[in-house]
């Protein structure tokens, strides 16, 4: 849950009644006009709350999520639970929260209350224990659904005598409150206190209109605010005559906060409606410059646009960023609309967007991977209305091809395995001309579905873009299609056939000059079809190349398959000390990516060489081994396909699972591994890399930062 910036006044009697409806109702939604004050009463409800639910209470932003088939995507990413499978992501939240006792926030979810009302009624059916807060404009009209309709802050008259904090209005508390951070001398006193008394009332004590006028006292008076409201009441109460007063007076606060901005910051304003979440000054100097806004102006107006409450400040480990608050973005949307400016803007947006894309995919294979990977991150909410843009936009479909390729290292690298497949195969639905685009996507969705153990959809696709690749001669996806047919073979249990295409491959990068991640990839992936085929020099071999790859340019996620390729290696050879070094530093990389995967394949390494003794004469904690063995297990549920559906990555399990059993009772293996299926992601890659501890969890896991990196692996070989 967000920390709150700005201190919460009044609505203690909607605090308890909240408080009285989440102790005996599942589902809660708060409701009210736009700017009433739902989010903020629905987070400070949830705090409040955190104790009856030791499973914790999680926040999902529902309003930058425009298309309903992603609502359960956004939930998973709420949650910090990647959405790495192929299963639908309904089915692994109710998978991945079966026994938890939560209180789950959905804030904003008018634009999609159907979605949301079919989401919440499958997840109430399924999860017994959790709890479901959600705010919205209107009701979701879902079974069980308590109300709480949200009124303005009290207004009431003006209080007789000297003005006291505790008795005034709490919408006048609200705007001294407020205008302090402006105007920091200021305070309600028996001379203004009928001034602002006759503001509030006249702003119907809605927070949001509230906050905004307060923001005026910068420039203008208490008086003079009330007067130029008055003039903005008269001029845009327009509109329809059946909407309630309360929504007319929203508008107009709004509007009146428009005209009181100059007309290139009203220009910017609309402009800044594209934005789908946060963004920073670049992004706004690109995409809102030109035909009336200079770049080197961005700046100015955007500080002015900020200190009038219109757009927010947000720091973060990039620098200030900038957002919209949802209706002042919908406002500025219509004056965008009204100017004819929309499809040019969108157009920016997503050509912006598109470089980000672009370069994140360069700097991917470097030294700065983890921080692009971070910065992608940041643009995700933007990156879908890019996509969503191109796939609804006619003549933009092989952009929409083109974006959802280019993606390919946040999809996979980054554990977004299952909102990538959305994205690819919609774009690939709308376009079939053969062009270096889709041969792109082609290949992504075609990686993407391996990884999932799909590979009855994997084949095609890539068989397509082999044969579009040798048809136009497109040399650069001939070989990512032949490396991902690779990867098929690998994965499909054939070895022989694996190397061959990796070879292959591996011409083909050479050839075009391809030096990245996947190259990489198939350096190592080359190693495994030869340790699968019991060739363990030629492995190595393999191995070492794509470490050394990996080390002189910066690396990272590659390097921690790369890791758990040697680990396996090691331990096939009898190293295991270097084993369990390696495959905790694997665990740990790929933990730093969220990438389920590579997390999963390493705890499943380590489960098996905790059945090997740590000192000779020592017997393996085969305890141990089955509380990671249940850990993987859950992992695996999100992953997709277990193994990938491989005997081959199915061995160490195996291998591990006998020896547990031959050596532990029957109610021991089981126990044991029930433990592991309890831990979290981070819980359970918190205890592979502390090496142990009690099955039950009693034990204290170390903090995985402070266990130190695994050597360079070619100390580790000579050890």
């Amino acid at each position: 849950m967000p920390a709150e910036l700005t201190g919460f006044v009044g609505r203690r009697g909607e605090l308890a009644e909240l408080a009285g409806l989440l102790a005996t109702a599942r589902l809660v939604t708060v409701t009210g006009p736009g700017g009433v004050g739902k989010s903020r009463l629905a987070l400070r409800a949830a705090a409040r709350a955190a104790d009856a639910f030791p499973d914790g209470t999680w926040l999902v932003d529902v309003a930058p999520v425009q298309d309903r088939l992603l609502l359960g995507h956004a939930v998973l990413e709420a949650l910090r639970l990647t959405d790495g499978g192929a299963r639908p992501p309904l089915d692994v939240l109710t998978d991945r929260l079966d026994g938890r006792r939560l209180l789950l926030v959905l804030d904003g979810c008018e634009h999609l209350v159907e979605a949301c009302a079919e989401l919440a009624d499958a997840l109430l059916r399924a999860l017994p224990e959790l709890r479901l807060l959600t705010t919205s404009r209107t009701a979701l009209r879902a079974s069980g659904e308590h109300l709480l309709t949200l009124a303005p802050l009290p207004v009431g008259p003006a209080p007789a005598g000297p003005a006291r904090s505790g008795a005034l209005p709490d919408a006048v508390r609200l705007f001294a409150d407020r205008a302090r951070a402006v105007l920091p001398s200021f305070e309600v006193t028996e001379d203004n206190a009928e001034a602002v008394g006759l503001l509030c009332r006249r702003l119907d004590g809605i927070p949001l209109a509230v906050e905004l006028a307060a923001g005026r006292l910068r420039a203008l008076s208490v008086e003079q605010v009330t007067a130029r409201l008055d003039d903005r009441f008269r001029l845009l109460t327009g509109g329809s005559r059946t909407a309630l007063p309360r929504h007319r007076a929203l508008r107009t606060t709004i509007g009146w906060s428009h005209e009181l901005c100059t007309v290139q910051e009203r220009l910017l304003w609309a402009r800044l409606s594209v934005f789908a979440g946060g963004f920073d000054l670049e992004a706004a100097e690109y995409v809102c410059a030109g035909e009336g806004i200079e770049a080197e102006e961005v700046l100015d107006l955007l500080d002015e646009l900020v200190a009038k409450s219109v757009v927010l400040r947000e720091d973060s480990a990039f620098g200030v960023r900038f957002r919209l608050l949802d209706t002042l973005r919908e406002y500025g949307g219509q004056w965008l609309r009204a100017a004819g400016e929309e499809p040019r803007l969108l157009r920016r947006h997503r050509d912006w967007y598109l470089g980000v894309a672009t370069w994140g995919e360069v700097e991917w294979f470097g030294p700065r991977q983890a921080e692009t990977a971070e910065r992608t991150q940041l643009a995700h909410g933007n990156l879908r209305a890019a996509l969503e843009f191109c796939l609804a936009e006619p003549g933009e479909e092989q952009i929409a091809l083109l974006l959802a390729g280019t993606l390919w290292f946040y999809w996979i690298g980054c554990g977004h395995l299952g909102e990538g497949r959305h994205w690819l195969d919609r774009a690939l639905a709308l376009d079939r001309e053969p062009t270096e685009a889709r041969a792109k996507a082609l290949w992504v969705t075609g990686y993407t579905a391996t990884l999932q153990g799909d590979l009855g959809f994997a084949r095609p696709a890539l068989e397509e873009c082999r044969r579009q690749a040798l048809n136009t001669g497109d040399d650069r996806a001939l070989a990512h299609a032949v490396h991902r047919q690779g990867c098929v073979a690998l994965v499909g249990d054939d070895p022989d056939r694996a190397a061959e295409l990796f070879e292959e491959a591996l011409w083909h990068y050479r050839t075009i000059g391809e030096l990245n991640s996947n190259v990489v990839m198939a350096m190592l992936e080359l190693g495994l079809a030869y340790l699968f085929q019991g060739d363990l020099d030629s492995g190595e071999l393999w191995f070492g190349q794509a470490r050394e790859l990996c080390e002189e340019h910066g690396e990272q996620w590659a390097y921690g398959y790369v890791l758990y390729a040697m680990a396996y290696s090691h331990w096939l050879d009898g190293a295991v000390q270097p084993a369990r070094m390696l495959a905790r530093e694997c665990v740990r990389l790929n933990h730093l990516f969220r990438d389920l995967l590579g997390i999963v394949l390493g705890i499943d390494l380590l489960a098996l060489l905790e059945t090997e003794p740590s000192r000779p004469g020592e017997p393996g904690d085969l305890r141990e081994a089955r509380v990671l063995q249940g850990a993987a297990h859950r992992i695996w549920r999100a992953v997709g396909n277990p193994f990938l559906g491989s005997r081959n990555f199915f061995g160490p399990h195996q291998e591990c699972a006998e020896r547990a059993l031959a050596g532990l009772s029957a109610q021991e293996y089981e126990e044991c591994y029930e433990a592991g299926t309890l831990l979290d992601l981070d819980a359970a890659v918190a205890r592979a890399l502390g090496g142990g501890g009690a099955a039950e969890g009693a034990e204290p896991v170390p903090d995985p930062r402070a266990v130190p990196p695994a050597p360079a692996p070619s100390a580790v070989r000579n050890s």
